[in-house]
C-alpha cells in the first residue's frame, strides 16, 4: 500500500496529519466493498490548474473540487491519481460554514474521501446515486472524527 500526498508548484498547503490519514482511507476502501489500497496519489493544485486537466482530460469547461482518475493495475488494488483544488476547497468551507477557515478539514476530508469512493465504485451521477455517495461521505467523515479523538 504507498498512499502519497503532493502539491504543485506555487501551493503553500501542509496536509494535517497525514500519517494517520492513510490508516483512515485504508478503513474507508475496507469499508466500502473490502478493497485493498494499491497506489493512491493526491495533488493538490489551484482552481486554474485543475480547470485545465478538466477541460484536457474530460472535455469538461468547468471549475471542481476533486477529479479522479482510476488507474486500475489488473492486481485487484485500487490505484489512483487524484487531483484537488485547494481554492474549491476553501470555498466549499466557507460556503457550508458562513465564516472563513472554519470547516475547511471537514471538507478537505470529505473530498478525500469522494476520490476513494468514487474508486470503490460510488458515483454521483443522478437522483438515486447522490444520496449514496453522501451517506458514503458522511460516513467516512465520522470515521476520520473518531480515529482522530482516539490518537
Amino acid at each position: 500500500m504507498a498512499i502519497e500526498f503532493t502539491h504543485t508548484e506555487g501551493i503553500n498547503f501542509n496536509l494535517p496529519q497525514k500519517l494517520a490519514r492513510k490508516k483512515w482511507l485504508k478503513e474507508v476502501a475496507k469499508l466500502n466493498g473490502n478493497h485493498i489500497i494499491g497506489e493512491l496519489t493526491y495533488i493538490f493544485c489551484t482552481d486554474d490548474e485543475l480547470l485545465e486537466i478538466n477541460r484536457q482530460y474530460l472535455e469538461h469547461d468547468y471549475y471542481t473540487d476533486i477529479i479522479s482518475f482510476d488507474l486500475d493495475q489488473d492486481d485487484g488494488k485500487l490505484s489512483g491519481e487524484f487531483y484537488i483544488s485547494i481554492d474549491r476547497v476553501r470555498d466549499h468551507a466557507i460556503e457550508v460554514d458562513g465564516k472563513p477557515g472554519e470547516g475547511f478539514e471537514r471538507e478537505l476530508t470529505r473530498v478525500i474521501a469522494h476520490g476513494l469512493l468514487h474508486l470503490c465504485g460510488l458515483d454521483d451521477k443522478g437522483e438515486e446515486a447522490i444520496p449514496l455517495m453522501r451517506k458514503a461521505e458522511e460516513e467516512a467523515i465520522n470515521l476520520w472524527l473518531t480515529m482522530a479523538e482516539n490518537k
